[in-house]
């Protein structure tokens, strides 16, 4: 036992955090931000760049002191480490789409994808699904857990909506949700092609990130919602009353994707 008397022990317990510890706290949750929306790829470099573009004037070696104190890891190649987690995904389909964006007819190819968006009572997960025709967002679903119940529930909602009468080809990436037997499962009983990014490739599912990258960009900025149900609505506003019917895309001729797809049905109708 150490010789320090109790009323000294107490108070040193109740001590506030130093200026340096609270600091480091603070940066660490910019870091750990920047760390998710990268997908675990990015390393203390590139995290050190997203926090000077915040403004922030840390080093890289203090990013890369907290990074490792909180067990942040960059993906250093395609190769996973070996250990418990460690292996190929369950299930792993061609790369089908092979980038080929530009789609001419509905309900002929869509692409899904998973993000991340800060509540003060944790992370939400957004996935959507989308058509590539239009760029409309078809399915999506949001819930506290990444897991494959989220992306089957956005790919469920894309179907009900949509009712393909063909085949429908799903491009995804190789994240566990999407190589799971359940979501494999899905697909066939409802006459979906699965389609994957190769591994470690995001420009291969550009559309999604490109998404994403709006709806944070013109919606969500760097606020942290109060909660996740306020994150939602705002999500839904998003997505339905705006990007869907409204907003202006320049794939589509400067129409929005609800548009876009009513002008291709009425040109049919005509002809």
């Amino acid at each position: 036992m150490m010789n320090v008397h109790p009323s000294g022990y107490y108070a040193w317990q109740q001590a506030p955090q130093s200026a340096r510890a609270q600091e480091d706290q603070r940066l660490l949750g910019h870091i750990k931000q920047s760390w998710l929306e990268s997908g675990g790829v990015y390393g203390y470099r590139k995290i050190k760049d997203d926090l000077r573009a915040l403004g922030e004037t840390c080093g890289k070696h203090r990013v890369a002191r907290l990074m490792r104190q909180e067990g942040l890891r960059s993906q250093t190649g395609y190769r996973r480490r070996p250990g418990r987690l460690g292996g190929r995904p369950a299930v792993v389909a061609p790369n089908h789409l092979e980038r080929q964006f530009d789609v001419a007819t509905p309900n002929t190819v869509w692409v899904t994808d998973i993000t991340y968006i800060r509540t003060h009572e944790g992370w939400l997960y957004l996935a959507a699904v989308l058509d590539l025709f239009s760029r409309q967002v078809v399915g999506w679903s949001m819930a506290p857990r990444m897991d494959r119940d989220l992306a089957i529930s956005a790919l469920l909602m894309a179907v009900w909506r949509r009712r393909p009468e063909g085949e429908v080809l799903v491009h995804s990436d190789q994240g566990s949700q999407f190589s799971s037997y359940d979501w494999q499962a899905f697909l066939k009983a409802h006459r979906l092609k699965p389609s994957m990014s190769r591994r470690g490739n995001c420009h291969d599912n550009a559309v999604a990130e490109s998404f994403f990258q709006l709806l944070k960009r013109e919606r969500i900025r760097r606020k942290i919602y109060e909660h996740r149900e306020a994150a939602r609505q705002d999500v839904f506003d998003y997505i339905e009353m705006f990007y869907n019917p409204r907003r202006r895309h320049s794939f589509n001729n400067g129409l929005s994707p609800v548009e876009y797809e009513k002008r291709y049905f009425e040109g049919l109708a005509t002809v």
